[in-house]
C-alpha cells in the first residue's frame, strides 16, 4: 500500500455503506483527496449520516480524474490475515488497558481522589493503539487534554499516570501537570495540552529537530517521526493551518492525527466547519489527505504504517482524519445531554474493542481463555497503580517554585542541592539569559 506526494494517475471513491456491513475483512482500502466529484453532498460525512464508510473492495483502481492534487490511494492487503496473533493480542491488551483505566479514573474522580477536569478517552482507543503502537520508542507524541491513554500506549506506567491524576510526586509530572499535561521525557511525550491547537507547533517543531539531526547534523539514524493528535474542533483555529503549511514546505516527518469525534465539546461538528471533512484539507497544503474509520484499529492501523513509514522515508507529512466517538460527555463534569441518544447508542454499538474481539475469534488468533487472561492482568495492574497513587507522598511545598525563574545551571537547584528561588541573591548575573 502505498500514499503518494506527487502526481498520480487514480484516484478512488469512498463510498458509503450500513454500518452492518463488515469491516475489518475488507481486501482493500481506498481513499481520495479529490473533492468527492461522484458524492460532494455534505451528507456524504459519516456523522450526518450515521453511517459508515466502507472503502471500494476492489483489487485494481478506476479511472476517477487526472489531478496534481497530491492523494491516498489504494491501500492492498497482501494476505486475508491482517494481523498476526501476537500483534492482535498486543493491540487487544492496549485497547482494554485504555478503556479499563479510564472508567477506573471516573471511579477515582467520584470518590474525590481526583481535581479539576478529566477529560476520558471510551471510545477512541482505536485511533491511539492503531498509531501509537507502530511507533520506537524514539519516536514522539503530542497529545491534547484527552491524553491519558495516549500516554498509556506509548509506554507511561499505569502507576506513573495514575499518580499524576491524584497530584502525587511519583506522577510522570511530579504531580504538577494533572489530567490534561502528561509528560515523560523517557518516553518521548512531549505532553497533552490544554487549549486546543497548543501542542500541534509544539509537534511540528519537534519533527524540525529531527530533520535537522539528519540532514544538517548528519545523523543518518535520525529518521524518528511525531505524531501530533488534537481534535476536529482544533481544525478551525489558525496553528492548525500555518503547522500544516510548515510541515509541507519542509516535508517535516510529522503525521497530523485528527480524532473527529463528530462534537467540540457541546458543537456539533457539522454546525461548525464549512466543510466537515477534515482530510480535505492536506491536499491544500500539498500532503495526502486520508479519512478512515476511527472505530476499527486494523483500518486506523493500515494507515498509520503508511503514514509513518513515508515520514521516516522522508517523504514528508500525512493528514488522517480517524472518525470515531466519545462513549462519555466532554468531561466528568459534563451530563451529556446534548448529543441524541439515538447517536450514542448507535456508536455505542461499534464499540472498537468488541470489534477487535470478533476479528480475534473468527480467525482463531485468539480464544476467550486468552483475552480473560489479559482481562485479569489489566484489572491487577489498575488496582496496584490506585493502591500505589494513594500511598503515594504529596508534592513538597517548594516544588511550586521549580520551573518558573529561569536557571540554566539546575532548573531552580543549585550547585550546593538548595533550590536556587530560596537564595535573596537569586536574581543577581542572569540579566543576560
Amino acid at each position: 500500500m502505498s500514499f503518494s506526494a506527487t502526481k498520480l494517475p487514480h484516484s478512488l471513491l469512498a463510498v458509503p455503506v450500513n454500518s452492518s456491513t463488515p469491516r475489518s475483512n475488507d481486501k482493500s482500502i481506498s481513499f481520495s483527496s479529490d473533492l468527492f466529484k461522484h458524492n460532494p453532498s455534505p451528507s456524504s460525512f459519516l456523522g450526518s449520516t450515521q453511517k459508515l464508510l466502507r472503502f471500494n473492495s476492489i483489487t485494481k483502481p478506476f479511472l476517477h480524474r487526472r489531478s496534481s492534487s497530491p492523494v491516498a490511494v489504494l491501500l492492498q492487503q497482501t494476505s486475508d490475515l491482517l494481523i498476526t496473533k501476537e500483534e492482535g493480542l498486543v493491540l487487544y491488551e492496549d485497547m482494554v488497558l485504555g478503556r479499563s483505566f479510564e472508567d477506573k479514573c471516573a471511579e477515582m474522580y467520584y470518590r474525590g481522589k481526583m481535581f479539576g477536569f478529566v477529560h476520558l478517552y471510551n471510545g477512541q482507543e482505536a485511533v491511539s493503539t492503531g498509531f501509537i503502537k507502530y511507533l520506537r520508542q524514539e519516536d514522539c507524541i503530542v497529545s491534547t487534554y484527552r491524553d491519558h491513554v495516549h500516554a498509556l500506549s506509548k509506554g507511561v506506567p499505569s502507576r506513573a499516570v495514575m499518580s499524576e491524576l491524584f497530584g502525587k510526586a511519583t506522577g510522570c509530572c511530579r504531580g504538577q501537570g494533572g489530567s490534561m499535561h502528561m509528560f515523560s521525557k523517557e518516553h518521548n511525550v512531549l505532553g497533552g495540552f490544554a487549549f486546543i491547537g497548543e501542542g500541534i507547533p509544539v509537534a511540528t517543531g519537534a519533527a524540525f529537530s529531527m530533520k535537522y539531526k539528519r540532514e544538517v547534523l548528519n545523523q543518518a539514524d535520525s529518521d524518528n517521526v511525531t505524531l501530533a493528535f488534537f481534535g476536529d474542533g482544533t481544525c478551525n483555529n489558525g496553528q492548525f493551518f500555518e503547522c500544516l503549511n510548515m510541515a509541507a514546505l519542509w516535508k517535516l516527518p510529522i503525521v497530523f492525527v485528527v480524532e473527529n469525534n463528530l462534537w467540540a465539546i457541546g458543537m456539533s461538528h457539522l454546525r461548525a466547519t464549512s466543510d466537515p471533512q477534515i482530510w480535505k484539507k492536506g491536499p491544500a497544503f500539498g500532503m495526502p489527505g486520508v479519512h478512515v474509520d476511527g472505530m476499527d484499529v486494523l483500518k486506523v492501523r493500515e494507515v498509520a504504517k503508511e503514514a509513518i513509514d513515508r515520514a521516516r522515508r522522508g517523504e514528508g507529512p500525512t493528514l488522517v482524519e480517524c472518525e470515531t466517538y466519545r462513549f462519555r460527555g466532554h468531561s466528568l463534569a459534563d451530563p451529556d445531554e446534548l448529543r441524541n441518544p439515538a447517536e450514542k447508542e448507535h456508536y455505542a454499538g461499534r464499540d472498537p474493542i468488541t470489534a477487535l474481539k470478533k476479528y480475534l475469534f473468527e480467525n482463531n488468533l485468539a480464544s476467550e481463555q486468552e483475552l480473560k487472561t489479559i482481562d485479569k492482568k489489566i484489572d491487577e495492574i489498575l488496582e496496584e497503580a490506585v493502591e500505589f497513587a494513594e500511598k503515594s507522598p504529596q508534592p513538597q511545598r517548594s516544588q511550586l517554585l521549580e520551573n518558573v525563574f529561569a536557571d540554566p545551571k539546575g532548573f531552580g537547584i543549585g550547585p550546593d542541592g538548595r533550590y536556587r528561588c530560596e537564595d535573596p541573591k537569586f536574581t543577581e548575573g542572569t540579566a543576560h539569559v
